[in-house]
């Protein structure tokens, strides 16, 4: 074997070990787990989707923060509200293609609804029974859910008590919700 051969093997082995071992290193570090992978959303996944149809269906297919007014409208409750509000105001311009929505149910609290359906941009749907996915009770009262153009929620965020708390996280919703509607055409 000649010494021309030989570097020319040495170099064909260079170039293919500078190709192929990173991509064996990548596939053995997803395959162990050896880094988060990467999110870029701020509210909790929920996997599978939960289905808003039922209470939803008459309304028109747009990107939804949605909330279900509890029995009593605490803290929390109007924390909640507050920041659909504010999200759906910050939308500026895109707000024609979402929509702040309240959920209000038989146990509702009526003094609550009484209020708001004097306020501005909300809307109000009275719905006999909300999904009866168990998952809902799961949750609980205080979440609000990012519902997309078919009335799957797919996001959801908890409330917090603390007004100012509240407003930190209104944040995540409204990046949440601007990225999906970047990347959607519908609605």
């Amino acid at each position: 074997m000649t010494k021309t051969n030989h570097s020319k093997r040495l170099t064909f082995f260079g170039v293919l070990a500078a190709f192929v071992i990173p991509v064996l290193v990548a596939k053995v570090a997803l395959d162990n787990n050896w880094f988060n992978r990467g999110t870029t959303n701020k509210g909790e996944l929920i996997q599978p989707v939960v289905d808003f149809s039922a209470a939803l269906q008459k309304q028109p297919p747009k990107w939804r923060l949605v909330y279900r007014v509890p029995a009593r409208c605490d803290s929390q409750c109007k924390n909640a509200i507050y920041s659909i509000q504010q999200v759906w105001l910050a939308l500026g311009r895109e707000t024609d293609r979402a929509q702040a929505t309240l959920i209000v149910t038989e146990d509702s609290d009526r003094s609550a609804i009484n209020q708001l359906e004097q306020r501005g941009p909300l809307n109000i749907v009275n719905a006999q029974s909300v999904s009866q996915d168990k998952r809902l009770h799961k949750f609980g009262d205080n979440t609000v859910y990012l519902v997309d153009t078919l009335n799957q929620a797919m996001l959801r965020y908890e409330v917090s008590a603390d007004r100012e708390t509240a407003i930190l996280n209104s944040r995540d919703m409204l990046a949440d919700v601007k990225k999906l509607m970047k990347l959607s055409r519908i609605g």
